[in-house]
């Protein structure tokens, strides 16, 4: 769901999209042009036609208390299914999404669902279980998410934060359904992938929805779809912005966009950020690829539930599908393949309920030595950083020393007061704690930055360096402990 927004210019007047070889749609497949057409074809034999007045009667006359949402197609109500609404239906709670005259979306997007869920079956894509064409009445009735879209458990804070293992679940479920719809007899693109088109069922399941805008893609020779533009603000890929020219890897690009926001927590296009932070694409995706930036601006509410290699690599992943030119994306069959990896890797069971997906690991648990691994890194993104660079490669603010200009670092934790560290351990005053002054702490400390090089340098957790780095760990544990009372 939604607001989808035309980029740039107005529809074709006959309505047919172009393929690189000058073939029309078409001339690809006979038009749809209404539900009476859709009952014909046997394809489509397995979706409930209802009537107005039957889902009425599932959603208690469409009480203002039954609306889960409301996007570019319209108000979407929860409802339920059974022998009441029809005879010999069971019972099964159901999403009915009634078509807005008046919105972003009309009976041409309507269709578009109705012809492309009435035929694809796959356990990612959200389930179409009938619609209603009745007068001027557009309606669609789909299976019932539970957990409503991933948009909402990002951004929202009255939601529950998602876990890093639930986050990534989700990403390769979405991964799987955009490489079955690419894979496809007749190659689909979905066209508007965005993290409220992410719905979550009861058991975590990643599912798309909301297919009003998905076109069928290029076959054999062709290259690309040259079609109006259409899409958000945000998750729309540049080529396709400025050429029209559609492709699967459209779809990439719009995928890289969510990975981004699962891994930072922050929305695709945010105007309450700093001017050079509002398009987070053009923001982070330089520091994707620099490990000592990228852990600082990775979504503080993960807490180090993951490890240092597999940050690095989901988010080498969003780089590589944020590319500016889209024949070094990769295919979504090659996304699949890497993020089945890394969650094959980490052995654990995946919460399957609200209370467990938030609740924190036991010890022992997989993402208790993950968080062991990362060496609590909290402290270490509390300093100020040297150069810190901004997205065009130059030095923003140069710190050494010098007071904190802001009052929040990337990730979102205080700034130690706006004092520099020479001001903080003056304040300290020498303090010790088990008998080390507080400037050897700061020695050990930049001994431990110094040595610590995310992209290069992997340590061993065992022998004598574990020993070692545990010791530094605790200094750095203790160290910003120490400025924390100071200025709380």
């Amino acid at each position: 769901m939604g607001n989808c927004v035309s980029l740039r210019g107005p529809l074709p007047v006959s309505g047919e999209e172009t393929f690189a070889n000058g073939t029309s749609d078409a001339a690809r497949q006979p038009p749809i042009r209404d539900a009476i057409d859709l009952q014909e074809i046997a394809g489509y034999s397995n979706l409930h036609t209802f009537t107005y007045g039957e889902l009425r009667l599932a959603t208690d006359n469409f009480r203002p208390d039954k609306i889960l949402g409301q996007g570019g197609f319209g108000l979407v109500y929860k409802g339920a299914i059974d022998d009441n609404v029809r005879p010999g239906l069971e019972y099964t709670l159901v999403a009915v999404k009634e078509l807005n005259p008046r919105g972003f979306q009309g009976h041409k997007e309507w269709l578009a669902e109705v012809n492309y869920l009435g035929q694809l079956s796959h356990p990612n894509l959200v389930k179409l279980i009938g619609y209603c064409c009745e007068d001027e009445h557009r309606l669609l009735v789909y299976e019932y998410m539970a957990y409503g879209s991933l948009e909402k458990h990002l951004f929202r804070r009255s939601c529950a934060t998602l876990p890093w293992l639930t986050r990534m679940k989700i990403a390769l479920d979405t991964a799987k359904g955009l490489a079955f719809l690419h894979g496809a007899e007749r190659p689909i693109i979905y066209r508007d992938f965005k993290a409220s088109n992410i719905l979550i069922d009861a058991e975590y399941n990643g599912k798309l929805s909301d297919f009003g805008l998905a076109k069928e893609g290029p076959m054999g020779e062709q290259t690309h779809v040259s079609t109006r533009v259409m899409g958000t603000y945000g998750y729309t890929a540049p080529e396709y912005i400025l050429t029209g020219h559609l492709t699967s890897k459209s779809d990439v690009y719009g995928f890289g966009v969510v990975l981004l926001e699962m891994l930072i927590g922050r929305k695709a296009m945010d105007p309450s950020k700093r001017s050079r932070q509002h398009d987070l694409v053009k923001w982070a995706r330089p520091l994707l690829v620099r490990s000592r930036k990228l852990l600082k601006i990775i979504d503080p509410r993960l807490e180090g539930q993951y490890s240092n290699k597999d940050v690095e690599r989901v988010a080498r992943l969003a780089y590589d599908c944020l590319n500016q030119n889209p024949k070094m994306r990769p295919v979504m069959s090659e996304v699949v393949d890497v993020l089945q990896a890394m969650l094959r890797k980490e052995e654990t069971i995946l919460p399957h309920s609200p209370e467990a997906a938030m609740a924190p690991p036991e010890v022992g648990s997989a993402v208790g030595e993950q968080r062991e691994a990362v060496g609590h890194r909290k402290g270490d993104v509390a300093l100020p950083q040297v150069g810190q660079e901004d997205v065009d490669g130059s030095a923003v603010e140069e710190e050494k020393g010098e007071a904190v200009e802001h009052g929040k670092s990337e990730v979102g934790n205080e700034d130690v007061g706006g004092f520099g560290v020479e001001e903080q351990r003056e304040a300290v005053g020498k303090e010790t704690v088990n008998g080390a002054a507080v400037e050897e702490k700061g020695e050990a400390v930049r001994q431990l930055k110094d040595n610590d090089d995310g992209h290069q340098h992997h340590e061993d957790y065992s022998g004598p360096q574990a020993e070692n780095r545990n010791e530094l760990n605790g200094s750095l544990h203790k160290f910003s402990q120490e400025i924390q009372v100071i200025y709380c």
